[in-house]
């Protein structure tokens, strides 16, 4: 049932946003992730159903995302006042959600291994390298469509703000993101693994 309100509420939310998008072309390609990633995940959910945890992080994913193709991820209005207040320099949204792609994304992902590889250190390994492989892939495939559909958007779309080496770290923050996740998977896992050993001991 919360997997299900939290469907809904994602619906309403992208569909407000979507009502009058900074730049109508942007926000096109930008949710073409959108068109190809929900159908997915509702796929895989009717097959190995994520958990309620795993649910709210693919949420938060989608709801950051949909606020970054309203605005474009360059001129997120908030983070540029951030960035005016702090003199930044740039407007740090977009690397914020390429941090929080590896972090939010490790769980889902390695649930759905979870069935295939039973091994925890193996399937954590294939995650993070899942993640790799794919944040990579998309700086790639992003320049690919802004070429193919629409060479004019140019950075507008890429959102690298003048800096020839925003893709790379893009792909180091959800690398970083990624790491990160991986630590907290296996701090709770073994916090699990010892408050299990322990109760059965009691018992």
């Amino acid at each position: 049932m919360i997997r299900l309100w939290l469907l809904i509420l994602y619906l309403l939310i992208w569909t407000l946003l979507a009502i009058a998008p900074n730049y109508r072309d942007d926000w096109l390609l930008e949710n073409i992730l959108v068109v190809v990633a929900v159908p997915l995940v509702l796929w895989l959910h009717h097959h190995q159903p994520f958990s309620v945890r795993a649910s709210l992080l693919l949420w938060i994913f989608f709801v950051l995302h949909a606020i970054g193709s309203h605005y474009t991820y360059a001129e997120m209005p908030w983070f540029s006042q951030l960035s005016q207040q702090f003199g930044l320099g740039r407007n740090h949204f977009d690397r914020l959600v390429h941090f929080l792609y590896g972090l939010l994304i490790f769980l889902p992902l390695t649930e759905q291994l979870q069935p295939h590889i039973h091994r925890r250190g193996t399937r954590i390994i294939i995650t993070l390298l899942l993640l790799f492989s794919s944040s990579g892939s998309y700086e790639i495939l992003e320049w690919l469509a802004t070429e193919v559909t629409h060479p004019e958007l140019g950075t507008a779309f890429l959102g690298t703000q003048g800096d020839p080496w925003d893709a790379q770290k893009d792909m180091a923050l959800a690398h970083l993101g990624s790491i990160l996740a991986a630590i907290i998977h296996l701090c709770s896992s073994g916090l699990s693994d010892l408050t299990s050993r322990s109760g059965k001991q009691t018992a």
